[in-house]
């Protein structure tokens, strides 16, 4: 009987080890499941096909809010600018509402892998890096690196700058990859805003500010005491909107628009509009790109 028992015991004690063996493995087995699956959820992109996007009659287009005068908000809290321009046409081709949304520098290729925008005009250089993450359209527009600094020390080479000179930049641009790359040896104070670069230029607190030559151009002709004293640094590249990684039916839609709207010189319209008070005609023909007549 005392042998019964014990058998009956060792029985259980068995019978329990298996259960929560199997228990664990059924526990482990879905736990790996659901977190392949949520890295899957996080890194996937995120997007609104072009059918989509009429169907919910919006599209979600990111802009500056800050810089004057590609993408910026009036004393009317208005969006306003070049960008802004081409960004309500492409609102009335597509026949759909525009939805401005407020974008820095540093975050519009996340603003597009999460669904955030459908479209990024934020003077987006197209640049092999980038192109690997989001998908550029055609380009409505050419672009150098340009450097200003203060009439007191203007800054005609990189050369001229001491190993104590800081260059202001901002973040996610191309003047901050191509001065970490090239000049690596040069101190970089790094600002995510426009309005907060400026400021700190007008404050002395570093020798240079380095962006796109369009909006250092811009700068010195708005603000006395200031020369563009590096127009042109590293090549000329071109800018673009941007779609979502795959988006392919939005972006086709965006490769035809600009054809069309090249057709007819509307960038050229849209500089004369928003930008010819600001950089007059010297600048319109070397900036202005019109892909559809190129593509004749």
């Amino acid at each position: 009987m005392r042998n019964l028992r014990r058998i009956a015991a060792v029985i259980l004690a068995l019978a329990m080890v298996f259960a929560l063996a199997a228990c664990g493995s059924s526990s482990g087995g879905n736990t790996a499941s659901t977190d392949t699956a949520a890295d899957k959820a996080d890194t996937s992109a995120k997007y609104r096909t072009l059918d989509e996007i009429k169907e919910d009659g919006e599209i979600n287009i990111g802009v500056f809010s800050d810089k004057n005068p590609f993408g910026y908000v009036d004393e009317n809290g208005e969006y306003q600018g070049y960008d802004v321009y081409f960004a309500n046409r492409i609102g009335e081709d597509l026949g759909v509402k525009v939805n401005f949304v407020s974008t820095e520098a540093a975050n519009r290729i996340e603003y597009l892998q999460t669904g955030k925008v459908d479209v990024i005009l934020a003077n987006f250089t197209v640049t092999p890096e980038r192109a690997e993450e989001v998908d550029f359209a055609l380009p409505y527009m050419n672009v150098a690196l340009g450097v200003v600094s203060p009439d007191s020390r203007v800054i005609t080479s990189l050369d001229d700058l001491t190993a104590d000179d800081e260059v202001i930049v901002i973040s996610g641009t191309t003047a901050e990859t191509y001065l970490t790359e090239n000049n690596p040896e040069i101190k970089l104070q790094k600002y995510d805003t426009y309005a907060n670069a400026k400021n700190a230029l007008e404050n002395g607190n570093a020798a240079a500010w380095a962006n796109d030559n369009t909006e250092v151009i811009a700068y010195a002709l708005q603000n006395p005491g200031y020369t563009v004293g590096i127009p042109t640094l590293g090549s000329n590249d071109t800018i673009a909107p941007a779609v979502t990684k795959g988006n392919d039916t939005l972006l086709k839609w965006l490769n035809d628009e600009i054809i069309a709207l090249g057709e007819e010189n509307f960038f050229h319209t849209d500089y004369e509009e928003t930008l010819v008070d600001t950089y007059g005609t010297e600048y319109e023909e070397s900036l202005v790109v019109e892909s559809g007549n190129a593509a004749k």
